[in-house]
């Protein structure tokens, strides 16, 4: 009997090429992902750039007390938390929605098309998408152009402070809603077509197909996808909202990560900044716990 290092060994020898293939995986999340949490004792610090993480005197907490004192730090989560929220739930059910409609239709051809024309958004940056967004809003823009047919008066959408959030999760929907469809509909590729064939002998319609064979199919996917998504809660992305944000919709646009760009980048607070991080860190991470354990009720989960 060989032991168990020599065993190893051997698998390595035997299945070099498929360890070659995830070694660039292995080395991205290692430099780009473990060794940047060195960084994190920088929020214990009163950083210094040219002493460097090693000379930086020590400060404990006082960065973090320093952004709970922040007057407007408040207000700076509550934009976060609002917004994560508006698109984990109308977001996050988009493409699975999507990818249901999609997996009607019948014609490989017309599938395909409608799949691209939804895919395309996807590939667009975050500044072609916001100067479409302000060409679409703007007085005028096509929809104001359209609401003047009616005799409505235009309206200043990126100004206004009551349409922001909504703009921004619109927008995200449109420009991701059908690259999410894949993972759904690779999903849907593995379901047994036999019960469907069952289903309607049975005399189920779409409806109650939908109910009892497809969606208990997607469970486990919809599982996985929402606690990665949970995870990232309090992490929205700066491109989107940098380039949608105005002067005047500061007041409920102004999140975390343009806080962050503003202390880090433009005043040079870098301890501030890499508390906010680790804060944004462990209030994922605890959301992340919470809903696991509860995914684990339904037998799901991510460990």
């Amino acid at each position: 009997m060989k032991p168990i290092g020599n065993r190893y060994v051997h698998n390595i020898r035997k299945h070099w090429m498929l360890y070659a293939m995830i070694l660039p995986g292995v080395v991205f999340y290692i430099v780009f992902k473990y060794v940047p949490l060195a960084g994190s004792v920088i929020a214990f610090q009163k950083y210094q750039i040219f002493k460097g993480i090693f000379n930086s005197p020590w400060v404990g907490l006082d960065n973090f007390r320093y952004i709970f004192a922040y007057k407007d730090f408040y207000n700076v989560l509550r934009n976060t938390a609002l917004i994560a929220l508006y698109q984990l739930v109308f977001g996050f059910p988009a493409p699975i929605v999507l990818a249901l409609l999609f997996n009607e239709i019948r014609s490989a051809l017309a599938k395909r098309a409608v799949q691209s024309f939804f895919y395309l958004p996807h590939f667009l940056s975050w500044v072609v998408v916001g100067g479409i967004v302000f060409e679409l809003l703007a007085t005028q823009g096509f929809v104001n152009t359209v609401r003047g047919w009616f005799g409505y008066e235009p309206i200043l959408y990126m100004q206004e402070e009551r349409y922001f959030r909504s703009i921004v999760v619109i927008s995200g929907i449109w420009k991701e809603v059908g690259w999410g469809t894949i993972i759904y509909l690779a999903a849907l590729a593995g379901v047994n077509p036999h019960l469907y064939e069952a289903a309607v002998v049975d005399g189920a319609g779409k409806w109650k197909q939908t109910l009892y064979i497809t969606l208990p199919a997607l469970f486990p996917t919809i599982v996985v996808l929402f606690l990665l998504r949970i995870g990232n809660f309090l992490e929205l992305g700066f491109d989107q909202i940098y380039n949608l944000l105005t002067p005047l919709t500061y007041s409920v646009g102004d999140i975390i990560e343009t806080y962050v760009y503003r202390a880090g980048v433009l005043q040079a607070q870098y301890s501030v900044t890499t508390a906010i991080g680790l804060f944004q860190s462990v209030i994922g991470f605890a959301l992340l716990w919470v809903f696991n354990r509860l995914a684990k009720k339904t037998d799901q989960g991510l460990w």
